[in-house]
């Protein structure tokens, strides 16, 4: 197989920052696309240059054009429609969240095993360079042992008819963009936190408008998160350790427009240097080297499943009042 044929799985906005990615690759290419509609469909391959467009999503995944698929569909179908691709013969790169309750992530897991096709999920920034390198230092010693992480991801968001406010399609800030912190937080403490306290604002859809996060670490460690729809943008993250902290202003977007400052214990504090180079092509040439080369995906599963039972415990506390033991 000289290249994996792509498939994108819905015409979603999201799609627009795969597009490029997929086209700059060295092993892939962009061969389909899939809507509801035969007309949108037609449009958005029109648009973006895709030989094939198919009405329906069963269609495509029976079609035989593609050899991967891309899944930027509503959260509460990611989970039925990356068994229904990897059945039907075809790799999957779903966009988070992976899923919305750890019955779906376990179900997925074992269509995985039993087909055999790879399954990841699509946490664009952790496959850039910045993430790595903020995860290499931290291994150096170079700010001392962590004690507390901090990090946000807060947008304007005022459209009640958009599907991040439909509580049934799993709408909600930490769904959308809470899930970024809780998973580089994992990222740094090496594994998921053993208790997770939550509190929320509902807006008048059902969903969480702004969510307030704390979780712990063995060792003693902390981490404290939220998300929002309801303040203008903002993002950052800062792991703060014995010996000095690190502080990243663009942690999930576009890291060439932000820094990464080395604040030490002593001396002046030094920026660091992140290679430029598009924030998605990590995962998908990850994806690449998975499926061609037989390499394990850099995200595991594993890390994917303690992604949502992380959030469900923040849930689970924000309905109860209580600290969730996971």
């Amino acid at each position: 197989m000289a290249k994996i044929r792509w498939g994108l799985l819905s015409t979603a906005n999201i799609n627009r920052r795969l597009i490029p990615a997929i086209h700059q690759s060295k092993r892939g290419e962009l061969t389909a696309v899939a809507s509801r509609s035969l007309k949108t469909a037609k449009e958005y391959a029109k648009k973006w240059k895709i030989d094939k467009f198919f009405g329906s999503y069963q269609e495509m995944l029976d079609s035989g054009e593609i050899d991967a698929i891309y899944i930027s569909l509503p959260n509460h179908l990611h989970a039925e429609w990356s068994i229904k691709a990897m059945k039907a013969g075809l790799h999957v790169l779903c966009e988070k969240p992976f899923a919305l309750s750890l019955e779906e992530v376990d179900n997925m897991i074992a269509v995985k095993e039993e087909t055999g096709m790879i399954l990841a999920e699509a946490f664009m920034y952790r496959h850039h360079p910045q993430a790595k390198i903020v995860g290499e230092i931290i291994q150096s010693g170079k700010i001392g042992e962590i004690s507390m992480i901090r990090g946000a991801f807060d947008f304007s968001l005022k459209n009640k008819q958009n599907i991040r406010m439909i509580k049934e399609l799993g709408g909600g800030s930490l769904w959308d963009v809470g899930v970024y912190p809780i998973s580089f937080a994992q990222y740094v403490m090496g594994g998921p936190p053993e208790w997770a306290m939550g509190s929320q604002r509902l807006g008048e859809t059902g969903v969480d408008e702004t969510f307030v996060g704390q979780m712990g670490y063995h060792g003693n460690r902390f981490a404290q998160i939220s998300s929002s729809f309801r303040t203008p943008f903002h993002t950052f993250f800062e792991i703060i350790g014995t010996k000095g902290r690190l502080h990243i202003s663009r942690p999930f977007l576009n890291p060439a427009s932000g820094k990464v400052i080395l604040y030490p214990e002593k001396g002046r504090p030094k920026k660091i240097r992140i290679p430029r180079t598009n924030l998605y092509l990590g995962e998908v040439e990850d994806m690449h080297s998975t499926i061609l080369d037989g390499t394990p995906n850099y995200l595991t599963l594993d890390e994917t499943r303690n992604h949502i039972r992380t959030v469900l415990a923040l849930y689970d506390s924000a309905k109860s009042g209580e600290v969730v033991c996971l």
